[in-house]
């Protein structure tokens, strides 16, 4: 019997995928690393021979979809060499039941759209009601995801978006401004960093860097921060030894402590440990955690192969 394995180019995924559709596939696979129904191992980073680039290899199951898998991305330094992008990324999906092969999609987009969703889910449980005031730090392709999945999910008054390059490049800026407002008509350009965060309740940091671009003494006594970072070694957008002056929230509390730059670098200073998470994704769809009713909170994700294999199922 032939395999009835289905395939997706970049475009081919992102024309099929709903965003809505996304959110309610994070929510299913989070809520099952509760129950064990899902189940997320570490990711294994291999070398390639003569420092000529490496794979991460992103693995899960979510029995509930009915389905195991693992994304591939490896980072290919010839590429990059020829002036190429050196990153793709391939998921290939399996049923858990019969262990035949369902999908296999170029995820390197998919994994713009699980990042940003994975975000918004946490803010669902995280955002104060009352809050009014969103801030975006960053004004890539990430970073205009996540506007595109938060902007419409909370009552925002003002939401402010800034980049260091808003103020070296006008017609980025523009370019970005007119975008934005695209999205959301309350969304506009901020003229600095600190006129961005100062009186916002949510500020979400969609950068690509490996070094804070904020410090704690610009944020407001009570705001969520949430942060993707890079997956440069130890990577990090707000400064290590902070981390104990937030109620510390995570994507998975099993493997988040090992993988977030931040949280690496506070735990070998001694600054902070990892018994100080608050919670996880988990704990949030299902109720067993809740927000803190005041101070700052700091939601990390890390990426996880349960995010991209719950997209790519999307897909069956």
């Amino acid at each position: 019997m032939p395999l009835e394995l289905k395939m997706y180019s970049e475009e081919e995924a992102l024309a099929a995928i709903s965003r809505d559709d996304v959110r309610k596939a994070l929510r299913e696979a989070f809520g099952g690393l509760d129950g064990s129904r899902t189940v997320q191992p570490p990711q294994t980073l291999t070398p390639f021979p003569d420092d000529e680039g490496d794979c991460i290899f992103y693995p899960g199951v979510i029995y509930g979809l009915d389905i195991v898998g693992v994304k591939v991305s490896p980072y290919i330094n010839a590429l990059k060499r020829d002036g190429k992008y050196p990153v793709t990324a391939y998921t290939l999906l399996l049923s858990a039941k019969t262990g035949k092969p369902i999908v296999l999609c170029d995820s390197y987009a998919l994994t713009t759209i699980r990042t940003a969703a994975t975000t918004a889910l946490a803010l669902e449980y995280l955002t104060a009601p009352n809050a009014s005031k969103l801030a975006i730090i960053g004004t890539g392709g990430v970073a205009i995801e996540h506007l595109r999945f938060v902007s419409s999910q909370h009552n925002w008054e003002e939401i402010k978006v800034w980049s260091p390059s808003m103020n070296s490049d006008g017609a980025r800026a523009k370019t970005v401004g007119d975008s934005i407002e695209g999205i959301s008509p309350k969304a506009s350009i901020a003229k600095s960093l600190d006129a961005a965060v100062e009186d916002a309740q949510v500020i979400m940091l969609c950068t690509s860097s490996g070094s804070p671009v904020v410090h704690t003494n610009q944020l407001p006594a009570d705001c969520v921060v949430t942060s993707i970072s890079t997956n440069a070694p130890k990577a990090h957008e707000i400064e290590p030894s902070t981390l104990g002056e937030f109620a510390v929230f995570c994507d998975y509390i099993e493997t988040a402590p090992v993988t977030a730059g931040e949280m690496l670098i506070a735990i070998e200073s001694g600054s902070w440990s990892a018994d100080k998470v608050a919670g996880d994704l988990a704990g949030l769809v299902t109720g067993k955690v809740q927000r803190p009713s005041n101070g700052r909170i700091f939601f990390r994700s890390t990426g996880l192969a349960i995010e991209d294999l719950a997209v790519a199922n999307l897909l069956r």
